[in-house]
């Protein structure tokens, strides 16, 4: 019964994620003007937590060959997920706080990083493997695999939630001390930028969240089931699988569904879009872009 509910809502989270994060892989696909680097960024993430958000759903906890499959690719792509969630406040970082140019020439390095250090945790990982053939594939039944799979995931995965976190608050401290010495010297017109900037970074600044958000209740639940293996707690493993499943849901929400996302989405289909949100912000973006020129 218990098992059901959660390969139910494991497979309903983990659908609702493939759909967001398919939708940004699609617009980046479609629309050209979208193919810069900061987007590209996005564009990779999205697809890491689609392809994770797939190998979770087809995981048979029934079939010994689906079940590895899937707690090897969900723990290779997860991992990429979060670690390309680095690569994006490195290059705010370097770009915003440190005024560097060459973000786009680290492009190579990026993908060294985040897929050799994904292939190289998935590949520890497999030191004293044992899966459990139960309702989630992802987890150990051994004791030595359920710590190497905390040392592989959640210690990376909570390293990269400090990382974007500081990173992002150097990076809004930096804009909110510009925006102050701007209101001192009454420069009105980089006043306006600042206040654009500082509009886009504080919803960035939401973003280490997500993270936490997805993986709280996957790290307490870890912690737990090594402490006390057979005492199980079903609303702790419900919210784990929930939340964890969800993180390309939130990915794509929060990375990809931005102003310029949008704006491409009006211009190529701009009379269905008045047709179907007569009142919508798409329309008004639009007007509001064309008094400015």
């Amino acid at each position: 019964e218990y098992d059901r509910v959660l390969t139910a809502v494991n497979a309903g989270a983990a659908s609702l994620s493939f759909v967001g994060s398919g939708f940004i892989v699609l617009c980046y696909v479609l629309f050209k003007e979208l193919r810069k680097f900061s987007f590209k960024l996005v564009f990779y993430l999205a697809l890491s937590d689609m392809l994770c958000s797939f190998f979770s759903m087809v995981g048979d906890p029934s079939r010994g060959f689906f079940c590895y499959s899937h707690g090897y690719s969900t723990h290779f792509f997860c991992v990429a997920s979060f670690l390309w969630t680095t690569t994006i406040a490195f290059t705010l970082h370097r770009t915003v706080v440190r005024h560097k140019t060459d973000v786009e020439d680290m492009e190579a390095m990026f993908h060294l990083y985040v897929w050799g250090t994904s292939l190289v945790m998935t590949v520890v990982r497999s030191i004293g493997n044992n899966h459990s053939l139960g309702t989630w594939c992802w987890s150990q039944s051994g004791r030595t695999g359920k710590a190497i799979h905390f040392i592989t995931f959640y210690m990376p995965l909570w390293g990269a939630i400090l990382y974007n976190g500081f990173t992002y608050f150097q990076v809004i401290s930096m804009l909110k001390n510009a925006r102050r010495m701007a209101v001192g010297m009454s420069d009105r017109a980089y006043q306006s930028d600042a206040r654009a900037e500082m509009k886009a970074l504080n919803r960035w600044g939401y973003y280490p969240l997500i993270l936490i958000g997805a993986w709280a209740f996957g790290t307490i639940n870890r912690i737990h089931d090594f402490i006390e293996p057979g005492h199980k707690i079903f609303w702790l493993s419900l919210l784990d699988v929930g939340t964890s499943a969800l993180m390309g849901l939130f990915n794509s929400i929060a990375y990809g569904l931005n102003s310029s996302v949008r704006r491409a989405i009006y211009e190529r289909f701009p009379d269905r879009l008045q047709r179907w949100f007569p009142n919508s912000r798409f329309r008004n973006q639009q007007e509001s872009e064309l008094v400015a020129l």
